[in-house]
């Protein structure tokens, strides 16, 4: 399970299990890298959720 994340410089892939970590990024700075990361865990039930509805798993 992960999620994308886009910005106005690039994007970041966030694993989701076994737990909240960074699969890869191109073209975001650390605070950038860090801002999604704590968005990404700040809403990890809702993206969890999602994920599931959509994937159907």
């Amino acid at each position: 399970m992960h999620v994308h994340v886009q910005g106005q410089n690039g994007e970041a892939k966030f694993w989701l299990e076994p737990t909240i970590a960074l699969a890869q990024q191109a073209g975001l700075s650390d605070r950038e890298i860090n801002e999604a990361l704590h968005l990404v865990k700040e809403h990890e039930n809702d993206i969890r959720d999602a994920w599931r509805k959509h994937f159907g798993r």
